[in-house]
């Protein structure tokens, strides 16, 4: 390839969006959510408990900072475009419906003339004496009356929403029996050994919520329009059912800005805590106004093999993940990325997954009890599930298996093999193949991202299958790679659109899982030449440009040895650079080896790594993760890493 290409690909690549205008990214509507307004010492869940003095306070505040209160009725109106909301407009909301709600809270609301919404748990309305409150014994007179609901009601400043009928509970959601949230976790069925199907599935999500609206319609005269989701979680199936039983708006515990663009059905809440001082309001208040969120946070990233936790040995393997566990809470990170595929041959292509999968055979349901545990014991705020993207290896059994990656015959070694099998992202069957894995993987365990894998690349003698013939000629190329390339034009073109291919196949696959997911990010494994040589796009169809634009997030792999770089410093230097030209900081992961694999897998010393995490934070880098975490060596040092993670700060910076 002549250096004629290099401009033309520069130019094409940079062809990005222009930002968005201040109108578009400015918060349209504020949602608080409160549950008990109490002293502490009376609390059923202290944690969420605001003391009645705090509660005046804020509403008093958030009235005198101009805030204006608004109604379902108002948040509505304004999507229909009737009328707008107000500036600076906040929606206040109270799970669970608790009685210091009405016996501190409602006469706020009257005074101040608040709305507000209180969603409540039918199942607990009903009880007689008792309620189950998440397996715990509750006398049922700390909750509302049906009585006390309508007076608020009748005002005409409260309404009722539905928290579920009998949703607000863990089922189990595995074979080793921790109890999930009921609204998206397909039950385990013990006895029978397997999950609930999706139809059942569906038959009880719909029964709870069309029991849940009747009660309310029942008692209070009015149909909830309301639905808040109990413990924050919900998909496309459990949506999709609320908004056919009337209920448009769905209030969840997602991070983030609710924009002009936000869905209804997935209005984003501050979650108001105990100890929520003023200044904690506002500065929750301002991250949200900025349109900040979690993701904005200085991403400390420890990379898991779930390989490492397997053993045929249940206990063995509990024992490993229990370590994991304590390796996690020791290094400080607050970010996994966690494998949820197998592959026990070696060969470099995953045969297998540690989750159910119509296409592939579950080595062990492991990946859902893995990042379970790993979101309820460790500090851990964001897990991803790693996964490929095209190297997965069918049972021969399956048609798709046949559709791989064909790649040209070569004269001489070249500067890129691929190393492993792939299927063609061309091809419709194995798409379909893919599509379902991805599937299954939703459905098997609640993840905030994903993290596709490195094979999410085509070299520049690939793909000659039949399918990506066909793709070329349609795309107005040759049908042949030998006569693409023949010419620095066509390959340059060639190069651009398998770039996109590669990345339209990443975001159909991120849609698949948003269904089960919705507040889902998404990330990508880069190699390090592609940010450093302009030429490397042509060897791998992958781009920084098109990944910082398409992507959440962009994790390059910073691995100076793997690299064989002649100066790490000076490695790490350029990418660094690269990346600070983009102005692309916030949304780029540096990935750093723990091991040296082309030197008999030597670790790397725990010293050396801490120092390059150092002089990455000093060149401005936010995001740094290591791989792998070889928890059966403890490598590497908590004792030595924990410390320069706990030196970069962890909030947003508002600007």
């Amino acid at each position: 390839m002549t250096t004629r290409l290099v401009p033309l690909l520069w130019a094409l690549l940079l062809l990005l969006p222009a930002p968005a205008s201040s109108a578009d990214t400015a918060e349209e509507l504020t949602v608080l959510s409160y549950h008990e307004v109490c002293d502490r010492a009376e609390a059923l869940q202290p944690m969420y408990a605001v003391t009645p003095t705090n509660f005046v306070r804020q509403m008093d505040w958030l009235r005198n900072q101009g805030y204006r209160f608004v109604s379902v009725a108002d948040v509505l109106a304004a999507r229909k475009d009737r009328r707008p909301l107000p500036p600076k407009a906040v929606l206040v909301t109270f799970d669970d419906g608790y009685q210091s709600v009405y016996t501190h809270a409602w006469p706020i609301l009257k005074t101040f003339r608040i709305p507000a919404v209180i969603a409540v748990v039918g199942s607990w309305l009903e009880a007689q004496g008792t309620v189950n409150f998440d397996g715990k014994e509750l006398p049922r007179g700390k909750l509302l009356t049906w009585s006390e609901l309508r007076e608020m009601t009748e005002s005409g400043l409260v309404e009722i929403g539905s928290h579920s009928f009998d949703l607000h509970r863990g089922i189990p959601g595995n074979p080793q029996g921790n109890m999930e949230p009921a609204a998206t976790t397909r039950r385990y069925l013990a006895e029978a050994k397997r999950y609930e199907d999706e139809a059942a599935y569906r038959r009880r999500i719909q029964a709870d919520l069309e029991h849940a609206s009747a009660l309310i319609r029942r008692h209070t005269g009015k149909a909830p329009r309301v639905i808040a989701w109990p413990y924050g979680r919900y998909n496309d199936v459990t949506r999709a059912i609320a908004e056919r039983l009337g209920m448009p708006i769905g209030l969840t515990l997602d991070d983030g800005a609710n924009m002009h663009d936000t869905p209804l059905w997935g209005l984003r809440r501050i979650l108001v805590e105990s100890g929520m001082a003023l200044w904690d309001l506002e500065r929750e208040i301002a991250i949200r106004n900025e349109n900040l969120s979690d993701n904005d946070r200085a991403q400390k990233i420890m990379h898991v093999d779930l390989d490492y936790v397997y053993d045929a040995d249940p206990a063995q393997q509990e024992r490993n993940l229990g370590h994991l566990l304590d390796r996690i809470v020791a290094m400080g990170v607050n970010t996994v990325y966690l494998q949820a595929f197998a592959d026990p041959d070696g060969n470099g292509s995953a045969d297998a997954v540690y989750f159910p999968s119509r296409r592939l055979p579950m080595r062990a349901d492991l990946f859902n009890r893995t990042a379970w545990q790993i979101r309820t014991r460790t500090p851990v705020k964001r897990l991803y599930a790693w996964m490929p993207a095209l190297a997965w290896e069918l049972p021969a059994s399956d048609p798709a298996a046949r559709d791989r990656v064909e790649t040209i015959a070569r004269e001489r070694e070249d500067h890129v093999d691929m190393g492993y099998r792939r299927l063609s992202p061309f091809s419709p069957r194995a798409r379909q193949a893919v599509r379902e894995i991805y599937e299954d993987l939703a459905r098997a365990a609640p993840i905030d991202g994903l993290l596709f894998h490195d094979d999410l690349t085509l070299s520049d003698h690939e793909d000659a299958s039949a399918f990506a013939l066909a793709a070329y000629r349609a795309w107005g190329l040759p049908g042949s790679v030998q006569a693409i390339r023949a010419s620095d034009d066509l390959l340059g073109r060639w190069t651009i659109l398998k770039i996109n291919a590669l990345d339209d196949l990443a975001m159909e696959l991120a849609a698949v899982v948003r269904a089960e997911q919705p507040a889902l990010k998404v990330a990508r494994n880069l190699y390090a030449q592609v940010v450093l040589n302009p030429k490397a796009e042509v060897w791998y169809s992958q781009s920084l440009d098109n990944s910082i634009a398409r992507y959440d997030f962009t994790a390059i792999m910073a691995m100076p040895y793997m690299e064989k770089a002649a100066d790490p410093v000076t490695f790490f230097h350029d990418l660094a650079g690269a990346v600070d030209d983009r102005g692309a900081m916030k949304k780029v992961v540096f990935e750093l080896q723990s091991v040296d694999w082309r030197n008999k897998n030597r670790p790397i010393p725990s010293r050396e790594l801490a120092d390059t995490i150092k002089r990455l934070y000093a060149m401005g880098v936010q995001h740094v993760g290591y791989y792998p975490d070889v928890s059966f060596e403890d490598h590497p040092d908590p004792g030595v890493i924990k410390p320069v993670l706990d030196g970069k700060p962890n909030a947003p910076v508002l600007h």
